[in-house]
């Protein structure tokens, strides 16, 4: 009975033990999703930019070539 209760005992440091350890982790993994997600945010707003930079490029490239008289991309 003695070995028993020091079974108990240590088995129920165990659970808190690993409770703590638990907690520390799913923080940990919040903490990265919660990078993750801000950097994944700002990738997508850089990437939105970057199209709208090269919309804007094409559009003055063929008002450029409207102004030079050339038509369909020809010389």
């Amino acid at each position: 009975m003695a070995d028993l209760g020091k079974d108990y005992a240590a088995n129920g440091s165990d659970p808190k033990n690993i409770q703590d350890l638990t907690t520390f982790v799913q923080n940990l993994l919040q903490q990265m999703q919660d990078k993750f997600q801000v950097m994944s945010d700002q990738i997508i707003t850089r990437i939105d930019d970057m199209g709208n930079r090269i919309d804007d490029l094409e559009k003055n490239i063929a008002d450029l070539m409207t102004q030079a008289g050339v038509e369909d991309g020809r010389v």
